[in-house]
């Protein structure tokens, strides 16, 4: 393996670290204000990483992609927050705020990252820039990532809270969700998919800061 490109991968792993701990913080603060504070009692109202690290999706999973295949589909996930919609005064439109509260932290840490790499440009840094167009771009990716249907990822809860499924259901069909998730990322279309509305939105999150790209 290129040293390079290991030092790059482990680099990415680190801001996906940092991505992944303000995603979950995300859902916790959202669900905090409103009205529900099973999160905040556990302590995941925090910017604290340790606080929502799950060991397949944030260590395994990723670590393997960077070692295993460098350069190739790079993702991860995080501890899921726990949410009790009965607390909430909407329930069905609370409990969508909170869901999409992680992916809109993905796409404004993108947009602030973006900012960033102007930053780096102006001043002629060109690891910085790197840094930081690669970190953008994988934070636009985890946003489209987790808007995928498939359970346990943020999409499929749109889903269940839209259609009124009821928890033990939707708990029923999340226990092969990760094997689904599996399959699903290996159909090019699905791949397609995220690569060009990752690719998409970050051209055109560029273009806002004046910031050229191939």
């Amino acid at each position: 393996m290129d040293p390079r490109q290991l030092v790059s991968g482990l680099i990415l792993y680190l801001g996906l670290l940092v991505l992944l701990t303000f995603h979950e913080f995300g859902h916790a603060w959202m669900a905090w204000k409103l009205g529900d504070d099973t999160a905040h009692s556990q302590g995941r109202v925090s910017l604290n990483p340790l606080v929502h690290i799950d060991l397949v999706g944030t260590v395994v999973v990723p670590l393997l992609m960077v070692f295993l295949a460098p350069g190739g589909f790079f993702a991860g996930w995080a501890k899921p927050v726990p949410v009790n919609s009965d607390n909430f005064r909407n329930p069905r439109s609370d409990d969508i705020m909170v869901t999409l509260a992680g992916p809109g932290m993905n796409l404004l840490l993108a947009i602030a990252i973006m900012g960033l790499a102007r930053v780096g440009y102006m001043v002629h840094s060109s690891g910085m820039v790197e840094v930081c167009l690669n970190t953008s771009r994988l934070s636009l990716l985890l946003c489209f990532f987790n808007l995928l249907p498939i359970p346990p990822l943020d999409g499929s809860q749109v889903v269940r809270a839209m259609m009124g499924m009821s928890y033990e259901t939707y708990h029923q069909i999340a226990r092969y969700g990760l094997f689904i998730l599996i399959l699903m990322l290996q159909v090019p279309l699905v791949q397609q998919i995220l690569d060009t509305c990752t690719t998409t939105s970050w051209l055109a999150v560029a273009g806002w800061f004046g910031i050229p790209l191939a």
